[in-house]
């Protein structure tokens, strides 16, 4: 035998054990604080994400879009549009990437001229949620719109769910927290609404525009929220009741005027199921993965 080959191979298995043993006393020691790191993150999981954050991007092509989308980790849409193709087209370019439809949004001329049309729809691509994002108004919304509001709520989100077994949302824009008896109006939409028939969504910037804090809306209505759109107002920006501004004024999450560590631990508390990403800006090759990786630093 020679003796030199023999005791090189030793030497060498040596080594390897001694390299596994160091690989698992650091796999020993990493493990756990992996562990305990993610146990205290604050947001679990990928946000999903709106279709109208990509609306230019689906008007010229819907399967590189879903592409796109799908490379940015999301698996969860709210959808608002169609873009020219059938609820059965689009629900298969769907199940193509991998990417569902947690929630359909439609007009309120739509759901309320064409709520079977709607509610087929929305079952064909596979949604839980039916939501609207205006109240019919001429200038700032009124007592007489926003009590046939609650009115035309109850009433549709009643067929919604007992025909359909679909949950009717109704998402804020701003206009609706004009002052009204020591609240708002959209204290009156929420309070007068059954709760068993009308869910709402909580557009955190747009109850940030006109003055209010969309972590105590999260508190004070709890449960009532089920859905949440996740986007941030450029610093410097001030808001009203108009329901608008520029859509470039949307920024990346976590660098403009919102608390979003605190929306985010009162959304978890009050139990709300899916986090959208928003972002209305051009900017958004760049916003939405930083947004992305925003959410994923928050920790407890």
């Amino acid at each position: 035998m020679d003796l030199g080959k023999y005791f090189l191979k030793r030497l060498n298995t040596l080594k390897l054990i001694k390299l596994n043993s160091f690989l698992m006393l650091v796999l020993l020691n990493i493990c756990p604080l992996i562990a305990q790191s993610n146990k205290n993150l604050l947001f679990k999981g990928h946000p999903g994400v709106v279709s109208f954050t990509y609306r230019k991007q689906f008007e010229k092509d819907v399967p590189s879009t879903l592409d796109l989308i799908k490379k940015n980790g999301f698996t969860d849409m709210e959808l608002s549009n169609l873009f020219g193709k059938t609820a059965v087209e689009f629900k298969q370019l769907l199940d193509d990437k991998g990417i569902k439809c947690s929630s359909f949004g439609v007009s309120y001329s739509d759901l309320f001229n064409k709520t079977e049309e709607v509610a087929q729809n929305a079952k064909i691509l596979g949604a839980e949620y039916v939501r609207i994002a205006n109240i019919p108004h001429k200038d700032s919304l009124t007592l007489e719109e926003t009590k046939k509001a609650i009115e035309d709520f109850n009433r549709i989100g009643k067929i919604l769910k007992e025909k359909y077994n679909l949950t009717f949302v109704y998402h804020n824009h701003g206009f609706e927290f004009g002052k009204y008896k020591g609240g708002t109006l959209y204290d009156l939409l929420v309070k007068e609404s059954k709760p068993e028939f009308v869910s709402f969504e909580l557009d955190i910037l747009w109850a940030f525009f006109p003055g209010y804090d969309p972590a105590e809306l999260l508190k004070k209505y709890g449960n009532r929220y089920k859905l949440i759109h996740l986007k941030d107002l450029k610093k410097g920006v001030k808001g009203n009741l108009s329901g608008g501004t520029p859509q470039d004024n949307d920024v990346a999450l976590g660098t403009g005027q919102i608390n979003i560590k605190e929306v985010i631990i009162a959304a978890n508390k009050a139990g709300v199921k899916h986090f959208y990403i928003e972002d209305e800006s051009s900017n958004i090759d760049v916003q939405v993965p930083e947004s992305i990786k925003f959410l994923k630093s928050l920790v407890k």
